[in-house]
């Protein structure tokens, strides 16, 4: 599996920014991603905050063979 160019923690971050009204046109232009690729972000980390993404990283990390 290919790791990914970004972080968890910078997942919820910007997921937040959009929250906080920065456009999502805005968003995946200034990460150079696409839109399907923040909509898949937002499906699997939209609620969380920070401390729980943290803590979902170190689960992933554990879980890996």
């Amino acid at each position: 599996m290919r790791k990914s160019r970004f972080s968890v923690e910078q997942i919820v971050a910007v997921l937040r920014q959009v929250e906080m009204g920065i456009s999502v046109a805005d968003a995946i232009r200034q990460l150079g991603i696409s839109e399907q690729t923040f909509y898949r972000w937002k499906k699997a980390y939209g609620g969380l905050q920070p401390d729980q993404a943290r803590e979902l990283n170190q689960l992933q990390e554990e879980n890996v063979p």
